[in-house]
């Protein structure tokens, strides 16, 4: 049994929480799947195994990319020549956009971002109709629909109409190898983290207020940010920009944090209180979205929409970090990506069976 993995609209750097998905699932179906794989990545990434497709002319510009879907949708020949379709029994679109769009062989599609939704004032009117027709074409024509958390798949069900029995829940998972705690004789630094890119629904105007207040009382408190593009915020004193980090350092930030603060207005996951939680770093974040799902009782929550909340939050778990930390790491081995690869090929051989 033969399936496809379509990494093709893969941009390094540019699609968060989407990516690391996609890479950590093709690293565990190496691993532990017991079926044969045919990966196919667009020839700007070079660090993963797979067939580098050449007939899709993939660019890293917003521009670039748009051409390079709309050739492919147009011209799906030699796209389709290439990736061979009619020797797979099963293909999977981890990051939602089906190209080539398919009858046959059976597809499968991931859906981990639909803030759009929820959410459509944080776009553009052309962000939405790229949107609205990226993803509503995969919805209509795939077999199933692989939804990251149950929130997901209510909002699929309620606000999409999506047929609750075509759709699949399937948490991700971690690395639990990168993501440990460190030494217990090591001291926690007075420093706040949140990772992610500036995009409107993580909210940063809100915690950066909540900052301002919080430095009052702890003047020796700062927060660092990880994340593309954060250049183009005007943070307030206190505030230090790392910008993308490799993975092993931002590792090394959850070991070291008083805590993480993970003010987002909607997610379809959460990664990082998942991976703070690992790493035995106490976590303080928002009530949105699948966050209360993932987390559990191991995490303070907040309303996303209210300071007060958000700073008494934080300091609750900068004053008390121990019951979350212990909390946090007995829930964090509940991920794994290995179990995430199993049950995704659970759902190819359905797909092809």
């Amino acid at each position: 049994m033969t399936v496809g993995i379509s990494l093709l609209t893969l941009v390094p750097g540019v699609v968060g929480g989407s990516e690391t998905y996609a890479r950590e699932l093709v690293r565990a179906l190496g691993r532990v799947g017991e079926l044969e794989y045919r990966v196919f990545t667009p020839t700007i990434v070079d660090d993963l195994p797979g067939e580098r497709t050449r007939s899709y002319r993939a660019s890293r510009s917003t521009a670039g990319r748009a051409a390079a879907m709309a050739e492919a949708l147009v011209r799906p020949g030699p796209l389709r020549r290439e990736l061979e379709l009619d020797e797979l029994d099963a293909i999977h679109f981890p990051l939602t956009v089906m190209l080539p769009r398919v009858d046959r062989p059976p597809a499968a599609v991931s859906l981990t971002d639909i803030q759009h939704v929820l959410f459509p004032e944080f776009f553009s009117r052309a962000e939405l109709a790229y949107r609205r027709v990226a993803y509503g074409w995969p919805l209509r024509k795939a077999r199933t629909v692989i939804a990251i958390s149950n929130h997901v798949k209510e909002t699929l069900v309620e606000r999409l109409d999506v047929e609750p029995e075509r759709i699949e829940v399937i948490h991700l998972g971690l690395d639990h190898d990168r993501f440990r705690p460190g030494r217990s004789d090591e001291p926690r630094e007075p420093f706040l983290l949140f990772p992610a890119n500036p995009w409107p629904h993580k909210n940063h105007p809100r915690l950066f207020e909540a900052l301002r207040r919080l430095r009052r009382e702890r003047p020796e408190l700062r927060l660092v940010l990880t994340g593309t593009g954060l250049e183009q915020l005007s943070p307030p004193e206190g505030v230090e920009i790392r910008g993308r980090v490799p993975v092993d350092e931002l590792a090394s930030l959850y070991r070291r944090a008083s805590a993480l603060v993970f003010p987002s207005l909607y997610e379809g996951f959460g990664q990082p209180p998942l991976e703070a939680m690992a790493s035995g770093c106490p976590v303080a974040c928002s009530t949105a979205g699948s966050l209360p799902e993932v987390c559990g009782d191991a995490a303070r929550y907040f309303d996303p929409t209210s300071i007060d909340e958000m700073v008494e939050a934080v300091l609750t778990a900068l004053d008390d970090p121990d019951p979350l930390v212990e909390r946090g790491l007995q829930r964090a081995p509940l991920f794994t990506w290995d179990a995430c690869a199993r049950s995704h090929e659970r759902v190819y051989r359905a797909l092809a069976a």
